[in-house]
């Protein structure tokens, strides 16, 4: 468990998804443009995916490919941080890198996507000496622990989704092992709930506060959800539209 100044910020954690840019038509999900609406709107964390380019770039990016947002047929991993840079998204704006990202001076919340991510993620929060204002996380536990092992110094981390329901099946059977299982954890980011299964529980937050491990919830747009989630005990919100909080 590494808490670093990432969770310095005031609570309830205000976690920009993709940036902000949904509220616009002339901003780019992801874009140096969206986080900077976001900062603006009063978020406290940008939450990003951490693609590779072919070259070894991070850049911040939720797709793995480019049709969806600038209706080009290549992958991300398939062109150089160069010629991505050429590639303007549908609003005009451009993907930026990981360094570009960190430039900001920002808490970045970042998902690694592949395994040709993490080396390039590592070396970044090194070079920017972040460690204090990242948490890294995956859906992949095996990601996750292999960027952990590869700083040269402890940054927050938030559970693979694995992770989640073994935390959850404990609880569910009175909390046995819970420790265990969050003991090198800093917070839980899940989705209210995930098919049968409800993490938006008072008792369920309030064991994973009690371990010290926050609890933020994505992707929440709605104003009066927030709001409820955060009387339930949440510790942050992931969302699209942050200036909602406002």
């Amino acid at each position: 468990m590494a808490r670093t100044a990432y969770f310095d910020a005031p609570l309830p954690r205000v976690l920009a998804h993709r940036g902000l840019s949904q509220h616009r038509r002339d901003i780019d999900e992801n874009s140096l443009e969206a986080f900077q609406e976001a900062i603006s709107h009063g978020a406290s964390h940008i939450e990003s995916d951490v693609h590779a380019t072919k070259d070894g770039i991070a850049v911040l990016f939720h797709d793995e490919d480019l049709r969806r947002v600038a209706g080009i047929d290549k992958k991300i991993s398939a062109v150089s941080f160069e010629e991505l840079s050429a590639i303007s998204l549908l609003n005009g704006t451009r993907i930026p890198s990981l360094a570009q990202g960190l430039q900001l001076g920002v808490r970045l919340n970042l998902d690694i996507k592949s395994s040709a991510a993490i080396e390039p993620t590592v070396r970044e929060i090194e070079a920017f000496q972040a460690h204090e204002r990242v948490l890294v996380s995956s859906f992949s536990s095996a990601r996750r622990r292999k960027a952990l092992s590869m700083l040269s110094r402890p940054v927050a981390t938030s559970a693979s989704m694995r992770e989640v329901i073994m935390a959850w099946a404990s609880h569910s059977l009175g909390g046995v092992g819970f420790g265990s299982i969050v003991r090198d954890l800093d917070a839980f980011q899940i989705p209210p709930s995930q098919g049968p299964i409800r993490f938006a529980t008072e008792g369920f937050i309030s064991r994973a506060k009690r371990h010290g491990v926050e609890v933020h919830f994505w992707t929440v747009n709605d104003p009066a959800q927030m709001q409820r989630l955060i009387a339930l005990g949440a510790d942050g919100i992931v969302s699209d539209r942050v200036d909602l909080f406002s």
